[in-house]
This record gives C-alpha cells, sequence and structure tokens, in this order.
C-alpha cells in the first residue's frame, strides 16, 4: 500500500505529518509506542528538512511517501532544498549532549535508534531521506 502527502515548509505543517502518519499506520499496526516512535522518527526528519533545509520557506514543499508491507514500512521524504551531507554528521553521545547543554543535534541519533535503516540521497536537485522499519520491533537495542 502506497500512501503520500505533500506539504509546504512551514512549522505549523508539522502537525498535518504526524496526523498524517498516526492514521496510516493504525491500520497495519497494532502496538501505539511503535507507531508514536515511527511518528517521531519521521517528524525528526521533517522537521530537520523544513528548518535547516528548505528555511521555512512556505513557497517550498517537501513530499512524503509511505509503502506499507506486511512486515514493515518505508518512509521516504524528499525535498530540494538544501543538501544534507551526512557524512559530515558527528553523532553526538548522551554525555557530551547533558554536559553541554546543548539542545538540539540529537535528533538523528534518535532516529537511527528507533528506525532499522536510514539513508540519504542526493541526485541532481532532488534529496531524499529513506526511513525503513521492520514491524513488531518498538525500538532498537
Amino acid at each position: 500500500m502506497k500512501f503520500n502527502l505533500k506539504v509546504y515548509c512551514e512549522k505549523t505543517r508539522l502537525k498535518d505529518i504526524r496526523n498524517f502518519i498516526s492514521e496510516k499506520l493504525k491500520a497495519y499496526v497494532h502496538d501505539d509506542l511503535e507507531i508514536n516512535q515511527m511518528v517521531l522518527a519521521v517528524d525528526e526528519i521533517c522537521a530537520n528538512l523544513i528548518i535547516h533545509s528548505n528555511y521555512c520557506n512556505a513557497n517550498e514543499a517537501i513530499n512524503l511517501e509511505v509503502f506499507v508491507e506486511k512486515d514493515g514500512v518505508t518512509f521516504e521524504i524528499s525535498d530540494e532544498g538544501e543538501k544534507f551531507d551526512i557524512k559530515k554528521y558527528k553523532e553526538p553521545s548522551i554525555e557530551e549532549v547533558v554536559q553541554t547543554k546543548k539542545k538540539g543535534g540529537i535528533g538523528l541519533l534518535l532516529v537511527n535508534k528507533i528506525m532499522d535503516k536510514v539513508e540519504f540521497t542526493n541526485k541532481e536537485k532532488k534529496n531524499t531521506c529513506i526511513l525503513y522499519k521492520k514491524f513488531g520491533q518498538s525500538q532498537k537495542s
């Protein structure tokens, strides 16, 4: 099953994304914790794209495609904003964040913890983040 949502790059649209993901997954996933974790991961990626890649420019949009299969779900989130280079990202440790009292910077750490696969691609002007989660696994250890 495939679902699609296009939203303009405004922070207020994050609620629409959360509701969309939650509603679509309820038909396939019966564990609220698992749904909430996936919603959180997708929300984090979308927030990063809206804020950091597209600078909250309401003329720009992100596209979210959800592919539900019998054993898992794939989220493809794409935009044409500023490219995110995963090679330049240094994942902070929780201790580092607590010690420096730094706000932000742990979103991808959280996404990597929740999802089974996280991938970023850039082709021409299109940036895509692919998230995959196998059903029945609330969180990776």
